[in-house]
């Protein structure tokens, strides 16, 4: 008779965000090691200051989890902006994952309101604005 595999959910949870937590911590620490020439070269890469680098390894890789869901909340397809518009989106999501408004913006994709509501708070609204695509308002 075999055993029956048991599954926990909860655990399961809290073991991946134990997981993704040290995965961000090696991220971290892979940072710090670089020596400033080797940050300036990855920040030039990338086009944004060293303290800019800095600060989105910090926010972690889910910083910007919030675009994607406006972006289509507001009626603009996202992977045809990621096709014709690829350095606007990667500046968006640079803008996504040091914004405050996090907690606000989650809320209204969660209750249907951010098309209303987002300009209000969003620093992305211009560069949303800008694009000429419907905004599902």
């Amino acid at each position: 008779m075999s055993a029956k595999a048991r599954t926990y959910p909860v655990v399961a949870y809290w073991l991946n965000v134990f997981g993704e937590w040290l995965k961000h911590r090696r991220e971290l620490g892979e940072l710090r090691r670089l020596d400033d020439a080797s940050l300036n070269q990855i920040a030039g890469d990338l086009r944004i200051s060293p303290g800019a680098l800095n600060q989105l390894v910090r926010q972690g890789p889910h910083s910007a989890d919030e675009l994607p869901r406006l972006l289509k909340a507001l009626g603009i397809d996202g992977e045809k902006l990621a096709r014709t518009e690829p350095l606007v989106l990667r500046d968006m999501e640079r803008v996504c994952s040091l914004c405050s408004h996090k907690r606000r913006c989650d809320h209204d994709l969660a209750d249907g309101t951010s098309p209303a509501r987002y300009p209000q708070y969003c620093p992305n609204a211009p560069t949303i604005e800008g694009l000429g695509e419907p905004t599902g308002r």
